[in-house]
């Protein structure tokens, strides 16, 4: 497979947040050059791992801010826009990409529960507004609405800086309609750590990751392997790795990445209302399977 420009392993980082809850600037750049160094091919900021719904847009920036000063070039920096209010995403987006960032995310709107032809006006709506590149976020679980293969590919198709798909859906039927229909370099990408295989099998290129916060390194080489054609290996490398990617969704998103990191040594606060931190037997469980997985030392 050829190298997609933004990579094949890219973290949807966690939002680091003091003891009041508050940014916490300095850990936000440490993680991010922790997350570099471990290999990452790009960075989401404040995806749904990274507590968007809580994160306001004054602290977004802020965050934004603080991301791209850290990484300095190294790697490319996905910003994540996406709302449920087009006009609000639109000025945003805008606003965002004076940043230095090197592409959006947006999600499909969650709660309207838009039809799909309201899709498709959203997101050209976005995609005529901004020059930088666009990743599309179908994650029907979290949004009521899934964006169906023929909304995606026909955006796919008409705006060139719509340039991939983070598919959350479950839907390998619809995996394979959109690779298949794809224009030439339009990326899919798995919105699920343990579905990344499936995907890849299908012609996706890659994940953006919640475990690559955890442990960037071993989810950058399944990638790798299956993008070699190392099946085999990926594999291997991936059924050690499984009982930590589903361990981590035992309860709401972020909950358990952030008390990985913990547990890891490299803490970076709780999470904000109205998700509540890790329970001791969520966090005894979880150090479990860290250990058998290797993630955690014994």
């Amino acid at each position: 497979m050829s190298q997609p420009r933004f990579g094949r392993m890219i973290p949807a980082m966690v939002t680091p947040f003091d003891e009041e809850l508050e940014l916490d600037l300095d850990k936000v750049r440490a993680l991010a050059v922790r997350l570099v160094e471990g290999g990452s091919d790009s960075l989401i900021v404040n995806g749904t791992t990274g507590e968007s719904p809580t994160v306001f847009y004054p602290q977004k920036m802020q965050l934004f801010r603080t991301v791209v000063e850290a990484v300095d070039g190294r790697v490319p920096i996905i910003a994540n826009v996406g709302d449920n209010c087009t006009a609000d995403t639109v000025s945003f987006a805008r606003e965002v990409s004076q940043l230095g960032v090197d592409g959006l995310m947006c999600v499909v709107p969650y709660y309207n529960k838009p039809p799909q032809e309201g899709l498709y006006r959203h997101f050209a709506t976005i995609a005529d507004a901004v020059e930088l590149p666009i990743i599309l976020y179908n994650i029907p679980g979290r949004c009521v609405v899934n964006m169906e293969a023929e909304t995606t590919l026909r955006l796919a198709r008409e705006f060139s800086n719509i340039v991939a798909v983070k598919e959350a859906s479950g839907k390998m039927d619809q995996v394979k309609a959109i690779v298949d229909g794809a224009p030439e370099g339009f990326c899919v990408y798995s919105g699920d750590d343990s579905a990344t295989l499936d995907v890849m099998r299908r012609g996706g290129v890659g994940v953006i990751s919640t475990i690559g916060n955890v442990a960037p390194a071993r989810m950058k080489e399944i990638v790798d392997l299956a993008a070699a054609g190392r099946w085999e290996a990926a594999e291997a490398a991936n059924e050690r790795l499984m009982p930590l990617m589903t361990g981590l969704f035992e309860t709401s998103n972020p909950i358990l990445v952030k008390e990985a990191l913990r547990l890891l040594g490299f803490p970076v606060g709780g999470v904000r209302l109205p998700l509540v931190d890790a329970t001791p037997a969520q966090s005894e469980r979880l150090a479990r399977i860290m250990r058998e997985t290797g993630v955690l030392e014994a």
